[in-house]
């Protein structure tokens, strides 16, 4: 295995031009981000040709999609390969193009969505363990499988839910970082939301409410923090920086903090939390139905990620977010129309990379079906869109919800509300099924799949 990711990154490294035209790389759950120094030197499509490369994705940086796991492993190869032939500084070759990257179709809007998306991208596999957890012991604890007040219960919960209780402090740490400021005083903009002290503090005639505001006002706080920081420094002696611009910084964000940011942070909050309920309650079907068909195009850009924070929120305010099972049957719609092509086409090699990606998106990760198969073939992708319209109807007719964050696909059925899981399973085959039907019918035929011959 060690000897196939090897040259799996090897053929990577040489169709991007070799490691002299690497500026920096890393990786996320699916994909080799790399930026290269050059761009005409990329053979772009000699990647996508590569087996073992599920999609290429053309963004800020140039998206390699490689699969779970397997993803860790090629990365680290590739790393090697980089270090030992280019002998090249990373860190300072990516210092000296940040200021250099592609911004093409990018408004500020995007930009600011794909900041936010940065800052809860390192959570997810956080987010993921303790969702799980909480989501399991709370469905073994209503299926009387374990009394609540057990020993059992009581430390699953505690393991479960520590993450969510001081989140606030890790979502500050990562966007006072994303934008430019100290991190430890991030955290410290996070603590200001959450602290429970804060209940002690009456203004304007009324007292504060912990946790006010919740994400929205801890991103709020953690954004202004990093930017008080910045310009207070630029006035401060190098002597006595350290002592005097975090305790300005401090200070200043925490009076604004009591007085906008949390008032602002809970009225935004409710916002979209009683805006997205109404349209749910209102649409009904039908709301169900475009959400859920409009959630792959933002799987396309990356600004999915983005909605991180409204999925927390509904969580935080009513209990449970019934806006992520609806959108997870835009993988379930993948995996049908997957299945479909599989069926129809007769070329071995596009049939090897369905079979490749078909386990990954059945189990909610969806990137190297939609990059390696649906999207080029294009059709495909339009009807698989359709089949998750069809299944995010079902899930917002039955109202199903989760208790937390979590990897979407048949995983999801562990923090769905206990009650509700068979309506979830109920509307994930509806999406494979949907999905199926309207890719064998409309969506495929053999002569679209030139480029797997």
């Amino acid at each position: 295995m060690a000897g196939e990711n090897q040259k799996l990154a090897k053929e990577i490294l040489e169709q991007l031009g070799g490691a002299s035209n690497i500026s920096s790389y890393t990786h996320c759950m699916t994909r080799l981000r790399v930026q290269p120094s050059d761009e005409s030197l990329v053979n772009k499509e000699a990647l996508r040709k590569i087996d073992g490369v599920l999609g290429l994705v053309e963004e800020e940086t140039l998206q390699i999609i490689i699969g779970p796991g397997k993803v860790n492993s090629v990365t680290e190869e590739f790393g090697k390969l980089v270090e030992s032939e280019g002998g090249i500084d990373l860190k300072d070759r990516a210092a000296s193009v940040k200021s250099e990257i592609n911004k093409k179709n990018a408004t500020p809007f995007k930009l600011f969505l794909r900041k936010i998306a940065s800052i809860f991208i390192p959570l997810i596999p956080a987010l993921v363990a303790s969702g799980l957890i909480t989501g399991i012991s709370k469905a073994m604890i209503q299926a009387e499988w374990l009394a609540a007040d057990s020993q059992i219960a009581i430390i699953l919960t505690v393991i479960g839910g520590g993450l969510f209780t001081y989140l606030g402090i890790l979502v500050g740490i990562n966007a006072a970082k994303e934008f430019g400021g100290s991190p430890a005083l991030g955290g410290l903009a996070g603590i200001l939301i959450i602290n429970p002290a804060a209940a002690t503090i009456t203004l304007f005639g009324e007292e504060l409410l912990p946790g006010r505001g919740g994400l929205i006002g801890v991103l709020m706080a953690a954004i202004f923090i990093a930017i008080v920081e910045k310009n207070v420094r630029k006035f401060v002696p190098q002597s006595v920086d350290i002592i005097v611009t975090p305790t300005i910084a401090l200070l200043i964000t925490g009076i604004v903090t009591y007085i906008v940011f949390m008032p602002i942070g809970g009225f935004i909050s409710d916002s979209i939390t009683n805006g997205l309920l109404a349209v749910l309650d209102i649409g009904g079907a039908v709301a169900g139905f475009v959400l859920g068909a409009t959630f792959l195009p933002l799987v396309v850009t990356g600004l999915h990620q983005g909605l991180t924070p409204v999925h927390l929120e509904l969580i935080n305010s009513i209990g449970d977010d019934p806006l992520l099972p609806i959108l997870a049957m835009g993988g379930a719609g993948q995996v049908g129309a997957a299945f479909a092509i599989y069926f129809k086409t007769k070329k071995k090699r596009l049939k090897r990379a369905i079979g490749g990606a078909l386990p990954s998106g059945m189990l909610g990760i969806g990137e190297p079906l939609i990059f390696g198969v649906t999207l080029p073939l294009g059709r495909p992708f339009l009807t698989a869109c359709l089949g998750a319209g069809v299944g995010g109807a079902f899930q917002a007719i039955y109202d199903v919800a989760t208790v937390a964050v979590g990897v979407s696909g048949i995983p999801l059925v562990f923090i769905v509300n206990a009650g509700e899981v068979i309506y979830y399973l109920i509307g994930l085959v509806i999406a494979y099924v949907a999905g199926f039907i309207f890719t064998y019918l409309f969506g495929f035929k053999d002569e679209m799949a030139g480029e797997f011959d």
